[in-house]
């Protein structure tokens, strides 16, 4: 009997080897843990995105940060800004390119603004994001603390604020911060 139960552990161990052997580094994680969400709110990376609603060109309410299906950038704009003018037909491009993972929400500050001019400037660079009016400057100076323009925000599916651009991006660039955001 004590020799059957002898046998029967080393043919258990053996077995165990011979399977330890062939996995090799083949051996993967089943389960991994992902880094916990932030619970904090503000305009920082790192933080959710503060979430607010404003009223559109097209006379439409937009709700922007919080999570979502696509990331996003917000694209904070003043019709007199020389690198908002710069930077314009870019955000425009990637907003047509990257349409099925990304949104744009150009937020032109009203208040440092006027809106005539404002309108007029989208038709000139032939916008097709979705172009939002901030008339008090709420958004831009009370929940992003924005105080240059172009600011961008470049905030990830989970609503996580992952890099705010100050001043026009180089096309290049932005592009490849555009492709990190969406991974």
């Amino acid at each position: 009997m004590k020799r059957n139960i002898i046998i029967l552990v080393l043919l258990v161990v053996a077995a165990g080897a011979v399977i330890y052997n062939q996995a090799g580094d083949n051996i993967q994680a089943v389960f991994t843990q992902e880094k916990p969400l932030p619970t904090e709110t503000g305009a920082k990376a790192g933080l959710l995105a503060p979430i607010f609603t404003l009223e559109g060109m097209d006379d439409k309410t937009y709700a922007g940060g919080g999570a979502r299906d696509k990331a996003m950038i917000i694209n904070f704009w003043a019709s007199w800004c020389e690198p908002c003018k710069q930077e314009a037909p870019e955000l425009d491009k990637l907003a047509e390119e990257y349409a099925d993972e990304l949104e744009i929400y150009g937020v032109n500050v009203s208040k440092y603004d006027n809106e005539k001019k404002a309108r007029q400037f989208v038709k000139d660079f032939e916008l097709r994001y979705p172009i939002l009016l901030d008339p008090k400057g709420e958004v831009f100076e009370d929940l992003y603390k924005g105080q240059v323009f172009p600011t961008n925000v470049l905030i990830d599916r989970n609503g996580v604020i992952q890099e705010i651009i100050l001043g026009a991006p180089d096309p290049k660039d932005l592009r490849k911060k555009v492709a990190k955001l969406l991974k």
